[in-house]
């Protein structure tokens, strides 16, 4: 497996209060605190850097817009995702992950039933990615 080269999150620029939202199936993990962590593209968007504030929300831009919470950003770290015919590689600040490691990601990412499963079908659609992991703690 080749390389990836990984997002410079040195570029990125710093902002005091960052909204993000989140899908149904995360809400029950957000709130009882089992997701501490999101994954996102980089790109246009602007992002959290550690001792930012976070806003938690689902159904943002909708009628059922709800917040779950305000948090704290605690860790910002580039994440790189492929998929090829051995499975799924995963690069964490540059170093990859083992299968333990990957099935862990899964699980604090909130995935629950059956985790590695569930996250390759939920990432698949957008590889090969390259964003950041957000870590939070809550207010």
């Amino acid at each position: 497996m080749g390389w990836y080269p990984m997002c410079d999150i040195s570029k990125l620029k710093p902002y005091e209060m960052v909204a993000y939202n989140f899908k149904k199936q995360f809400v029950d993990s957000i709130r009882s605190g089992d997701k501490c962590q999101t994954i996102r593209a980089t790109g246009r968007r602007k992002h959290v850097q550690p001792g930012g504030k976070i806003q938690l929300y689902t159904g943002m831009r909708t009628k059922s817009c709800e917040k779950l919470a305000d948090a704290i950003c605690t860790t910002v770290s580039p994440i790189e995702m492929s998929i090829d015919d051995d499975g799924l590689h995963v690069w964490e600040n540059g170093q990859e992950l083992s299968f333990d490691e990957m099935e862990a990601l899964a699980e604090a990412d909130g995935f629950t039933e059956d985790p590695l499963d569930e996250f390759i079908r939920f990432f698949e659609p957008r590889m090969p990615f390259s964003g950041i992991i957000i870590t939070w703690s809550r207010l």
